[in-house]
């Protein structure tokens, strides 16, 4: 999948991209045009099928904006991605370090945004 074809949450897509290199096979979260491990720039975006493990958790009570202050207290979550990589999102307050969870998007202060609910299946 070529960087310029593919389309995630932050375009509005209901989806999760993260990064690999075609270099040394890295694999990341955050977009960028270089690959931080070995410096290539030979990378591609790849598409998250969304499922993984929790591995970290915090509930915010002072939300850091007057938008989310109408959401606190709510939880973010680190989620090891079966892919290989880890990304920091909003989760289901019933959520606990070491669910199995799987993404979903919801709209919240008006931006869609990932938000993982334990993994049902």
């Amino acid at each position: 999948m070529s960087r310029s074809t593919v389309q995630d949450w932050t375009n509005g897509e209901q989806k999760l991209v993260y990064q690999r290199c075609a270099s040394c096979q890295s694999k990341w979260y955050f977009r960028r045009a270089f690959c931080p491990h070995c410096g290539a720039t030979d990378v591609l975006d790849m598409q998250a099928s969304g499922n993984g493990q929790v591995h970290a958790l915090t509930l915010v009570t002072r939300a850091p904006t007057e938008e989310l202050r109408a959401h606190a207290p709510y939880l973010i979550v680190l989620v090891d991605a079966d892919e290989g990589f880890r990304l920091m999102a909003h989760g289901e307050p019933s959520l606990s370090i070491g669910n199995r969870v799987r993404c979903n998007f919801k709209t919240l202060a008006g931006k869609l945004i990932p938000y993982f609910e334990k993994d049902r299946a």
